[in-house]
């Protein structure tokens, strides 16, 4: 087995990713790994009635602060589980493509799933189902499941 030496963790902020971040934690400190956690944003845009616009810089600087905001926040709690090497990443873009490039310098992704199937699955498409095919590293997915 390749030695793992950097794991990257893309997070939604959701709890499924909160859940793949504890898995994270607990393998980089078995491989004493560094870790990143990524979070990619959508293009922004709002629907105006002349068509698409893009927010107002004071929008799009208020957004950037909270997701930086959960993004530290994230890190905090990784680093309280005992994680010294942690990087954040703050992307704009398609998650999946986004991801894809930054993984290229990865030894393993960590990642939650929703678990979606069905009609919403195929309406939301999967991020994770997109990495573990095309990713240049090994993909962990977690799923949390219901209590």
């Amino acid at each position: 087995m390749k030695p793992i030496h950097k794991i990257l963790v893309p997070t939604d902020f959701s709890e499924h990713s909160a859940y793949a971040l504890s898995y994270a934690v607990d393998l980089a400190q078995r491989y004493e790994a560094a870790l990143s956690l990524v979070h990619v944003y959508p293009v922004v845009n709002y629907a105006a009635a002349e068509g698409f616009a893009l927010y107002t810089p004071e929008q799009l600087a208020e957004l950037l602060s909270k997701l930086g905001d959960q993004l530290k926040i994230a890190e905090e709690q990784a680093r309280a589980l005992g994680v010294s090497r942690i990087s954040t990443t703050l992307l704009q873009g398609e998650a999946y493509k986004e991801i894809l490039e930054l993984a290229a310098g990865f030894d393993l992704i960590v990642m939650g799933t929703h678990g979606r199937t069905g009609f919403k699955h195929a309406l939301m498409g999967s991020v994770a189902e997109k990495l573990v095919r095309t990713a240049p590293c090994p993909v962990l997915t977690v799923r949390k499941h219901p209590a």
